[in-house]
């Protein structure tokens, strides 16, 4: 697993808080699937980019799904739940390849305690946009990327796609300056407004703009995303992220005494 975000000298793009990228590996047959069983979270939003393999979701608000590669889910914490994260029964008998993004995105105070939800998007319900005469395309999960929009309408407003480039394409990405932008390139090669970048790469934008300029020199996967800042303090513990100490206990004693529900293993 690799975690760009956090790393040293970069706590969070807010609002973007974590971002891990797990994979790409391959699970031999008959194995023990993704780890990740019931846990709490209060306070923000998960996005689960799935690229390869599968993920099956399980809630204790009574979402269930499990999304195949190429998919998205996304999930708004609010108040409180109990969720897991697995493999779905034929993953583990036959194995295969894993790639998977998660993404944990804040939420104002206004919004920290909104009802819970889950949105489970397989790859055909995600639009696909072609860019750069055809050396490239954009699956838009969120927001308005050229001209389309995702079929995700976030609790606050975060835009997030996935760029695929080929050797030679070139996409142009417009975004306000007064929003932060989300930019981790998977793999590969490019030059981003004129700066080498390659692959596992987060890059840092200064608000002093609205144009970056994306030129592949060889096939380049990145996440894009951008949002407005919150510019709220932040106390995160374990799986709970609020404004305060004070908020941080009282989501710790609500989880222990059944109040954000539970989840048999």
């Amino acid at each position: 697993m690799h975690q760009p975000l956090p790393a040293a000298g970069i706590q969070q793009i807010d609002p973007f808080l974590l971002l891990h990228h797990h994979g790409p590996q391959e699970f031999p047959a008959n194995n023990s699937g993704l780890p990740f069983g019931p846990h709490p979270h209060r306070g923000f939003e998960t996005v689960t980019f799935i690229y390869e393999g599968d993920v099956q979701h399980r809630d204790s608000s009574g979402f269930s799904s499990t999304i195949e590669q190429g998919g998205v889910q996304w999930m708004t914490t609010g108040s409180g739940l109990v969720h897991s994260e697995s493999s779905s029964a034929r993953f583990r008998q036959h194995g295969g390849p894993v790639e998977l993004i998660q993404l944990w995105t804040n939420l104002p105070s206004r919004l920290k305690m909104v009802k819970p939800n889950y949105i489970g998007l397989q790859q055909e319900q995600i639009p696909v946009v072609p860019v750069a005469d055809g050396k490239g395309r954009l699956a838009v999960v969120s927001g308005t990327f050229a001209g389309t929009t995702g079929p995700v309408n976030p609790v606050y407003d975060v835009e997030l796609a996935n760029l695929t480039l080929e050797a030679g394409g070139t996409y142009t990405l417009i975004v306000p300056a007064e929003r932060n932008v989300l930019f981790y390139q998977l793999n590969g090669k490019s030059r981003v407004n004129g700066t080498e970048t390659e692959g596992r790469g987060l890059l840092l934008f200064a608000n002093d703009g609205d144009e970056i300029v994306i030129n592949a020199s060889e096939t380049t996967r990145i996440l894009l995303g951008s949002a407005m800042p919150i510019n709220e303090p932040v106390v995160s513990h374990g799986p709970f992220v609020m404004n305060t100490s004070d908020e941080i206990r009282q989501a710790i004693y609500d989880y222990q005494t059944g109040k954000m529900g539970g989840l048999a293993e």
